[in-house]
């Protein structure tokens, strides 16, 4: 017999608060089957991946830097999210503002520049991530194309666009070959909070986004019209909303905050451009977007939980010789659980008898 998904006129606050957590739950209980069939004990593989980590002052730190972008990105596809804009992306943004940024720490070195340089980058980082965030909101806008394929589909040609880069103008003509660039200047990297460990001064920018976006979300009329425009677009048109300027601001803002989590990855813990600057923070953004329930305070709760699958996920690999894929599969499946929990909460299931479905 037949089923069909409604829309709940009415959704429980508990049941909105509840859906990430039995998403959690679910996820943990397919790591414990998957870590059986690879013939691990789950406690064990559990106390290696989400205990141990959180037990030595120096991966505590990591945990922050980790942290770090997938915060920064999923601040922004939440402005996104919230307006019903699917930036699907934010990993060639994310790339694109790295690039842009570090052109000038290329193009400064070795001179006498002074500490202008570093806020230079990040205003350039966040330059250049918008304006390749802009790529599908235009596409959006004067063709109808749908933003989720076109900005996927930049994901690649930024990445590419790096490759070329530190393979040919921008490698490092004393590195032995290896595809990547000069290692930037003092002047050009992100300063330690403390001498020992990684822990960088970027950690701060994104602690200021989460103030700064939970305010114009909450307390503005530019985040009243980007909720009305994702819920109810007829009644943002008729309050005076621009569907048009709502599309553009969203990617814009989105992709700048990707761009300039870019230049601050490449800038503070890698310090030189790679062709491989991101282990995936533009796609595992999402999730901590979802699972933050798209608002900044619960971003930077599910981006420390997400930090933590892939120092989890690092220490397998050397303890128990398990693949980092492990950790893609814990992502990949804490985002479908979260987007079911959702669906199940705002919606329900309707059995149609032979007349309603006639």
């Amino acid at each position: 017999m037949p089923f069909r998904l409604e829309r709940q006129e009415t959704v429980s606050g508990l049941a909105l608060l509840a859906a990430p957590l039995l998403a959690l739950i679910f996820t943990l209980i397919v790591g414990a089957v998957m870590f059986v069939a690879l013939g691990q004990d789950p406690i064990r593989a559990f106390s290696v991946y989400f205990i141990e980590p959180l037990s030595d002052p120096w991966t505590l730190q990591e945990l922050v830097v980790k942290a770090g972008p997938l915060l920064l990105i999923g601040i922004g596809l939440s402005f996104c999210y919230r307006a019903n804009r699917w930036n699907i992306g934010a990993e060639g943004q994310y790339v694109a503002g790295a690039v842009l940024g570090s052109w000038l720490a290329l193009a400064t070195h070795g001179t006498e520049a002074g500490p202008w340089v570093l806020p230079a980058m990040l205003v350039l980082g966040a330059l250049g991530g918008a304006l390749w965030g802009l790529i599908p909101a235009v596409l959006r806008v004067k063709f109808g194309a749908s933003e989720i394929l076109t900005s996927l589909m930049l994901v690649y040609v930024a990445q590419l666009g790096l490759d070329y880069l530190v393979r040919g103008p921008w490698r490092d003509p004393q590195g032995f070959n290896f595809p990547q660039s000069v290692t930037f200047d003092p002047v050009a990297t992100m300063p330690l909070l403390f001498e020992e460990g990684r822990l960088h001064a970027g950690v701060l920018v994104g602690l200021v986004a989460v103030a700064l976006a939970a305010f114009v979300l909450g307390r503005t009329l530019v985040g009243f019209s980007i909720e009305l425009g994702g819920s109810a677009p007829r009644a943002a048109a008729f309050a005076g909303f621009d569907e048009r300027r709502v599309t553009y601001g969203v990617f814009a803002l989105s992709g700048a905050l990707a761009g300039l989590a870019g230049i601050i990855e490449v800038a503070g813990p890698i310090g030189n451009l790679q062709p491989s600057i991101s282990p995936g923070y533009g796609f595992t953004a999402i999730i901590a977007a979802m699972l933050g329930r798209l608002h900044p305070v619960g971003v930077l709760i599910a981006s420390l939980v997400l930090a933590l699958t892939y120092i989890g996920g690092e220490a397998a690999q050397i303890t128990l010789r398990m693949p980092f894929d492990v950790t893609r599969v814990f992502q990949g499946t804490l985002l479908i659980s979260i987007l079911a929990a959702d669906v199940l909460v705002r919606y329900r299931i309707r059995r149609l008898k032979g007349a309603a479905h006639a």
